[in-house]
């Protein structure tokens, strides 16, 4: 029966009748479909959808099937035709969010376990070594030194407040590592955000900034098709990008704090702030050693808590004269040469 079954690739944004097979078949395991996919791997029988991949760029995610057909060769052939798809279009090393009743699944089809956070979720790549090798490779970038920071930033744009904190750890510190988290989906693209902030901290000797990897999770590709509690998506989002830091990325670089901004009006940020102190610090959520959080005061100019949001706002109302008090003169100079290319 199993050789009849066809396998093939849709775009749900071009067929709703693909859109309404693959969002009953996802129904049947209880799984939502993720607004971030609409590449899908399906197997179909009689022209029946009977099983299903998505792909968000590296991640595989959305995977869904029928119940009359788990537990066979099927499966195994869904994810290879879905990693020989990623591969034919550029994608490698490839990631999966899931359930971790469904780890040996995933395992038997050449997944690793990174990082699980209990009953809610695993993150698993395609590689038994990826994460190791990564390490190895950062910890190139070790320095010497008993107090070693860290701070993870988007900077977008880099703005005073950012280079301020820098500043306030490199002063505390031996070495800080800064890093620049890696994805294109703002205003100022990544590898402009990675130069503004390399330029605005060109004379504090004693900082590396690194271009972040994708085992620094972004909110924006963390999926939430199979967690129906949105404080379980928060909650288990945190836990996997703030254990990868505590178990991986510290240690390759002998990270013993990390620093960052207070958040008086984020409520997101906030409590990102907070989940911080429990995953980086608590000696019950990891046999790591713990990193100390250090919350640092935002920087103000008259009376305004400098942030990339608002040097964003004040660029579209043309406020450029706020704009040029908010940010270093590296990130003014960039932003008025480039005004007709951002996005704003």
């Amino acid at each position: 029966m199993y050789d009849l079954v066809d396998y093939s690739v849709v775009d749900i944004s071009k067929s709703e009748q693909d859109y309404q097979a693959i969002k009953q078949l996802l129904l049947q395991s209880d799984l939502d479909l993720d607004p971030q996919v609409t590449t899908f791997i399906v197997a179909k029988l009689n022209n029946n959808c009977i099983a299903c991949a998505g792909l968000d760029h590296n991640i595989i995610k959305c995977v869904a099937i029928d119940p009359d057909y788990r537990g066979n060769q099927l499966n195994l052939t869904l994810i290879d035709y879905t990693m020989k798809y990623a591969n034919d279009n550029g994608y490698f090393h490839l990631f999966l969010y899931t359930k971790p009743e469904n780890t040996a699944f995933f395992k038997a089809c050449g997944f690793y376990p990174i990082v699980e956070i209990s009953d809610l979720v695993v993150l698993m790549e395609n590689t038994p070594v990826g994460i190791k090798q990564y390490c190895k490779q950062l910890s190139q970038y070790q320095k010497a030194g008993n107090k070693i920071g860290s701070i993870v930033m988007n900077a977008n744009p880099f703005t005073k407040g950012h280079q301020y904190l820098i500043e306030f750890a490199a002063n505390q510190c031996d070495w800080v590592h800064v890093f620049v988290v890696n994805e294109d989906v703002s205003m100022f693209p990544f590898q402009v955000r990675l130069q503004l902030v390399k330029d605005g901290t060109k004379d504090i000797k004693n900082v590396t900034v690194h271009a972040s990897s994708t085992y620094i999770i972004s909110k924006a590709t963390f999926p939430t098709y199979f967690l129906k509690d949105k404080s379980k998506i928060d909650y288990a989002y945190m836990g996997i990008d703030l254990l990868i830091f505590r178990n991986y990325i510290a240690p390759a670089l002998n990270i013993t704090h990390r620093f960052v901004g207070t958040e008086p009006h984020s409520e997101v940020t906030n409590a990102y702030n907070q989940a911080m102190k429990y995953w980086l610090e608590d000696d019950k959520v990891s046999l790591s050693s713990k990193i100390t959080v250090i919350e640092v005061a935002r920087k103000i100019e008259e009376s305004n808590i400098i942030s990339a949001s608002l040097v964003r706002n004040s660029l579209a109302l043309k406020n450029y004269e706020q704009v040029k008090k908010l940010v270093p003169s590296t990130t003014w100079n960039y932003i008025s040469a480039n005004l007709d290319k951002l996005n704003i």
